[in-house]
Order: structure tokens, then sequence, then C-alpha cells
């Protein structure tokens, strides 16, 4: 062996690492790596949710869109519908005995085919007629005008629709305006009433 042979041998014995003598460390680095792969499982779990979340909100939006789109147009041609019920109710009645041939009577039939073939297509894109004459209150889908003292109807009683509401597929588009029953006249005071003592 000539010495540098001899001195190239030291060189890649003393280069060479130690032997590992320590059994614990294996069990370290393989107890790291579970916990690393645990840890990218979490998060890939957790990136696939917000991707499935992402993608049910967005078709839900796009549902959303494809039911209320006509919405605005609806809003707008609702005193259309209005003004057909306002003809039908105010147009003279035809005597007892009248011929069909009558052209009020023609009118008054064509009116009222319009005002069904109207709220067909209503229908057809989900909005339907709030007429609430004889229910209860709802400040949710009715606007108060006035109140009514009628003591044969309890109080909060829709009395009188001044304008039919509507809603489309659940959502109000606009609320029904309607006379309230205040429930007859107050005989009793009231807490808090002011008393007349004047004569």
């Amino acid at each position: 062996m000539t010495q540098n042979e001899t001195q190239n041998t030291a060189t890649e014995t003393e280069a060479a690492p130690p032997a590992q003598t320590d059994a614990a460390e294996p069990a370290a680095l393989l107890a790291a790596a579970q916990e690393e792969v645990t840890a990218l499982k979490d998060r890939l779990l957790r990136e696939a949710a917000d991707k499935e979340n992402l993608r049910k909100r967005l078709e839900r939006e796009k549902e959303d869109a494809a039911k209320f789109a006509a919405g605005r147009f609806a809003r707008d041609i609702l005193t259309v519908a209005d003004n057909l019920r306002r003809a039908v109710e105010s147009a003279p009645k035809p005597a007892e005995g009248a011929a069909e041939s009558d052209p009020v009577h023609g009118l008054i039939a064509g009116v009222e085919a319009t005002e069904r073939e109207l709220l067909g297509v209503f229908e057809r894109h989900g909005i339907a007629r709030i007429e609430p004459k004889n229910e209860k209150f709802d400040p949710n889908l009715h606007q108060a005008m006035f109140e009514v003292e009628d003591a044969t109807v309890p109080a909060g009683t829709v009395v009188q629709v001044i304008a039919a509401g509507y809603v489309q597929h659940g959502r109000l588009l606009r609320a029904a305006m309607v006379g309230v029953s205040k429930g007859g006249p107050q005989d009793e005071l009231q807490p808090g009433a002011a008393v007349n003592t004047q004569a």
C-alpha cells in the first residue's frame, strides 16, 4: 500500500458517520413523520370541506339568481295586475237578461281574461297574490294603512284590502296594503289614559 492510499483510507475512516446506537432516535423520527402526516390529512380534509361549502354556496346563489331574476320586472308589473282588478271591479254589472253580445259585457270579459292570463304568468314564475281579508295582521306581509273600529271583529284582523300583496317563491315582492280592525270601541279606561275632568 502506498502512502497516498494509506492517507485516503484514513480520511474515509474519519469521514464515515458514527454508527447509530441510540434506538430512541428512529422512534422519534417516526413519531414526527406520523404527526406531519396527520396534520397534512387534517389540512387536506379542511380544504376539501371548504371547497364543497363554496360549491354549495355558489349553487344556491345560482338557483336564487334564476328564481328571482324577474323580481324587479315583476314588482314593476304588479300595478298592471292591480289596474286590471280595479277595472273588473268598477265595471258596470250587466243587467239581468242582458245579451252576451252587449259590448260592455264583451269588454269586461276581455279584461277578466287578460287578468287571468297575467296571473297565470305570475304563477309560472312563482309569484302568488296575497289576499289577507279576515286574516290576522302580519307585519311581514301586510302594510296597515288605517284602523277601523268594528266591535264584531277581533283587534288586529284585516278588514279591508286596498291593494293585494305579492310574494315570489316565499320572498315578499310587495306588502298587501290593508285596513286593520281596532276591535271596536273601548269602554274601559286603558292604563295610562288621560281622564277628562272638565264638565
